[in-house]
């Protein structure tokens, strides 16, 4: 009996499935261990309390304090507050450093000043984005929420 040259046919079928498990696999896989997908977490509750977020805004913006961040030197910042007038806004200020990536959270040591508060940055620290949350709080107990986003290396 001769063979038949047409056998070779059922094996693409073979190779082109084997292609797409491979490369199901492949993004199962990097679904599974990447982002998780979740960015605010209770986000409903967050969304039917979201007034309060806004009036918080205004309240903010009501003050009219301008904070600014630098990194002046490798392990410190630089957090610049004014008010209306330019004036130096004076008080203490609480911080943490959030990566947003994974979450962790590093609390930095407070500050207290007028108008300039440095915020030193632990050694241990990895390279990438982090995000300073910081809180200002006057001697009258205004207060100023600051966020601000940064790549450190």
């Amino acid at each position: 009996m001769s063979e038949r040259k047409s056998s070779w046919i059922p094996w693409i079928f073979v190779g082109c499935m084997g292609v797409v498990v491979a490369v199901n696999a492949v993004l199962i896989t990097s679904a599974i261990t990447t982002f998780t997908g979740t960015t605010v977490g209770r986000s409903y509750d967050r969304g039917r309390a979201y007034n309060a977020v806004l009036d918080e805004a205004a309240r903010q913006d009501a003050l009219g304090w301008t904070a600014r961040v630098t990194q002046p030197r490798a392990g410190a910042l630089l957090v610049t507050v004014t008010d209306r007038e330019g004036a130096s806004v004076t008080g203490l200020m609480e911080a943490e450093l959030l990566r947003p990536l994974d979450g962790e959270r590093v609390p930095l040591p407070p500050a207290a000043g007028a108008g300039r508060f440095t915020l030193d940055l632990p050694d241990e620290l990895r390279a990438g984005q982090w995000e300073l949350r910081a809180r200002l709080l006057a001697p009258d107990q205004r207060r100023m929420d600051i966020r601000h986003r940064m790549m450190l290396p």
